[in-house]
């Protein structure tokens, strides 16, 4: 499994649009970018089990952990992902595997019984899980995401921004839902993943601003609403 690194800072607007003009001189936009802005819309159904695990190891910062979710992007049902992320300290890793409309809805209703697990060892292991571990539907996390990308150790930087907590409503395709949102509109979420080493003159534009690293996490933040 490839573990890279993952920094998070929350930051204000203001220190995000000076990171931007600096970054895109020497990044790319992520070819993912759907709207005019060359932002996309990020929608992720997070599972836990009845005793809330996943939720309690991130407040309590244990050193190894993992989360399921389901994600969509820009509202997308033609383009779904089954996610397994692993957090080691700073270091995380993912697999994931695309299902189709009606694998999701069998999942989040919890129809889970005739789904084909030969053919995928991620489906396999989160079917295994649903059942062993009760894993049910937890929140839905929603916002808009701007990124950047550099070749060189697979650099990716995100700038996070209007995120929502859907709380009590578990259907990533429905576009009617209300969310409560849980971040000033004044802040940004930003996230620096990067390989081995970051280069340095990503590194020194990163330097030019006031940043305060935080152990901000989408999920838990959206999860304290209930």
């Amino acid at each position: 499994m490839k573990y890279r690194h993952e920094i998070k800072y929350m930051i204000s607007k203001n220190t995000g649009e000076i990171l931007k003009q600096k970054l895109k001189t020497i990044m790319d936009i992520d070819k993912n970018s759907y709207n005019e802005d060359n932002t996309y819309q990020i929608r992720s159904l997070y599972f836990d089990d009845t005793q809330n695990t996943a939720y309690y190891e991130k407040l309590d910062g244990v050193e190894y952990r993992k989360k399921y979710r389901i994600r969509i992007y820009n509202q997308d049902d033609n383009f779904i992902r089954l996610e397994c992320k692993y957090k080691h300290n700073n270091m995380t890793s993912k697999e994931s595997v695309l299902i189709t409309k009606e694998i999701c809805s069998k999942i989040i209703n919890g129809n889970i019984d005739d789904i084909d697990i030969s053919k995928n060892d991620i489906l396999k292991k989160f079917i295994i899980d649903m059942k062993t571990k009760k894993l049910a539907p937890s929140v839905i996390v929603d916002y808009k995401r701007l990124a950047y990308t550099y070749p060189v150790s697979e650099v990716r930087i995100t700038f996070d921004s209007e995120i929502k907590s859907g709380v009590y409503n578990y259907d990533l395709f429905d576009k009617s839902v209300n969310y409560a949102s849980v971040i000033d509109d004044d802040y940004l979420v930003l996230e620096v993943k990067y390989n081995e080493i970051l280069p340095e003159m990503i590194a020194i534009i990163l330097s030019t601003v006031s940043l305060n690293r935080e152990a901000y996490s989408k999920f838990a933040t959206c999860r304290n609403l209930k």
